[in-house]
Protein backbone atom coordinates (compact mmCIF):
# COMPACT_ATOMS: atom_id res chain seq x y z
CA UNK A 1 0.00 0.00 0.00
CA UNK A 2 2.86 2.56 0.70
CA UNK A 3 5.62 2.98 -2.24
CA UNK A 4 9.14 4.56 -0.90
CA UNK A 5 10.77 5.52 -3.86
CA UNK A 6 14.80 6.32 -3.46
CA UNK A 7 16.98 8.61 -5.80
CA UNK A 8 20.17 10.41 -5.71
CA UNK A 9 22.66 7.59 -5.46
CA UNK A 10 25.88 6.85 -7.81
CA UNK A 11 29.88 7.03 -7.81
CA UNK A 12 31.52 9.71 -5.96
CA UNK A 13 35.10 10.40 -5.43
CA UNK A 14 36.58 10.80 -1.93
CA UNK A 15 35.51 13.87 -0.20
CA UNK A 16 32.70 14.41 -2.86
CA UNK A 17 28.89 15.04 -1.65
CA UNK A 18 25.87 13.79 -3.15
CA UNK A 19 22.17 13.83 -1.62
CA UNK A 20 19.81 11.07 -1.47
CA UNK A 21 16.31 11.56 -1.81
CA UNK A 22 13.27 9.30 -0.78
CA UNK A 23 9.63 10.17 -1.55
CA UNK A 24 6.81 8.07 0.54
CA UNK A 25 2.98 7.59 -1.39
CA UNK A 26 0.25 5.74 -0.92
CA UNK A 27 -2.12 5.13 1.98
CA UNK A 28 -0.40 7.79 5.20
CA UNK A 29 -2.22 9.03 7.64
CA UNK A 30 0.95 10.48 9.19
CA UNK A 31 4.51 9.39 9.39
CA UNK A 32 6.56 9.11 13.22
CA UNK A 33 10.14 8.54 12.11
CA UNK A 34 11.60 8.37 9.04
CA UNK A 35 15.50 7.38 8.23
CA UNK A 36 18.33 5.94 6.55
CA UNK A 37 19.87 2.46 6.81
CA UNK A 38 22.91 1.15 4.66
CA UNK A 39 24.38 -2.07 4.49
CA UNK A 40 28.27 -2.54 2.70
CA UNK A 41 28.96 -5.99 1.49
CA UNK A 42 30.06 -8.30 3.85
CA UNK A 43 28.21 -6.27 6.86
CA UNK A 44 25.30 -5.70 8.73
CA UNK A 45 22.43 -3.08 8.02
CA UNK A 46 22.71 -0.09 10.07
CA UNK A 47 21.27 3.07 10.70
CA UNK A 48 22.82 5.94 9.40
CA UNK A 49 20.72 8.71 10.70
CA UNK A 50 16.65 9.16 11.69
CA UNK A 51 14.32 11.95 11.63
CA UNK A 52 11.21 12.29 13.88
CA UNK A 53 7.81 14.06 12.88
CA UNK A 54 8.50 16.98 14.99
CA UNK A 55 12.04 17.21 13.42
CA UNK A 56 15.01 15.52 15.91
CA UNK A 57 17.94 13.97 14.66
CA UNK A 58 20.08 11.04 15.43
CA UNK A 59 22.85 10.25 13.47
CA UNK A 60 25.59 7.21 13.52
CA UNK A 61 29.07 8.28 14.97
CA UNK A 62 30.73 7.74 11.59
CA UNK A 63 28.81 9.73 9.90
CA UNK A 64 28.98 13.21 12.81
CA UNK A 65 29.42 16.42 10.72
CA UNK A 66 29.36 15.34 7.08
CA UNK A 67 25.96 14.18 6.78
CA UNK A 68 22.84 15.96 7.40
CA UNK A 69 19.49 14.72 7.63
CA UNK A 70 16.12 16.41 6.71
CA UNK A 71 12.26 16.30 6.48
CA UNK A 72 9.81 17.83 3.74
CA UNK A 73 6.34 16.48 5.78
CA UNK A 74 3.98 18.04 3.26
CA UNK A 75 5.84 16.62 0.78
CA UNK A 76 6.16 12.80 3.00
CA UNK A 77 10.06 13.26 1.74
CA UNK A 78 12.79 12.65 3.86
CA UNK A 79 16.70 13.63 2.74
CA UNK A 80 20.01 12.88 3.42
CA UNK A 81 22.85 15.38 2.15
CA UNK A 82 26.50 13.32 2.38
CA UNK A 83 29.31 15.09 2.20
CA UNK A 84 33.12 14.68 2.41
CA UNK A 85 32.53 11.29 1.60
CA UNK A 86 34.43 8.27 2.50
CA UNK A 87 35.41 5.40 0.72
CA UNK A 88 34.27 3.94 4.08
CA UNK A 89 30.62 5.06 3.35
CA UNK A 90 30.23 2.97 -0.01
CA UNK A 91 26.99 0.79 0.81
CA UNK A 92 23.62 0.53 -0.70
CA UNK A 93 21.43 2.84 1.25
CA UNK A 94 18.11 2.25 2.50
CA UNK A 95 14.75 4.64 3.44
CA UNK A 96 12.68 3.38 5.90
CA UNK A 97 9.54 4.60 7.70
CA UNK A 98 7.34 4.13 10.44
CA UNK A 99 4.13 5.13 9.26
CA UNK A 100 0.06 4.91 10.51
CA UNK A 101 -2.39 4.39 7.95
CA UNK A 102 -5.29 5.53 9.50
CA UNK A 103 -6.31 8.16 12.66
CA UNK A 104 -7.01 4.71 14.78
CA UNK A 105 -4.17 3.02 14.03
CA UNK A 106 -2.55 2.38 17.46
CA UNK A 107 0.65 0.90 15.89
CA UNK A 108 3.01 1.97 13.45
CA UNK A 109 3.82 0.27 10.33
CA UNK A 110 7.63 -0.09 8.23
CA UNK A 111 8.26 0.45 5.40
CA UNK A 112 11.65 -0.02 3.61
CA UNK A 113 12.23 1.70 -0.07
CA UNK A 114 14.42 -0.89 -2.52
CA UNK A 115 17.76 0.90 -1.98
CA UNK A 116 20.58 2.76 -4.12
CA UNK A 117 23.69 2.31 -4.03
CA UNK A 118 26.95 4.63 -3.07
CA UNK A 119 30.26 4.30 -4.59
CA UNK A 120 32.71 6.31 -3.32
CA UNK A 121 36.08 5.28 -5.24
CA UNK A 122 38.84 7.00 -6.78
Amino acid sequence: QVQLVESGGGLVQPGGSLRLSCAASGIIFSIDVMGWYRQAPGKERELVADITNGGSTNYADSVKGRFTISRDNAKKTVYLQMNSLKPEDTAVYYCKIAYRRFYYSNLPLDAWGQGTLVAVSS
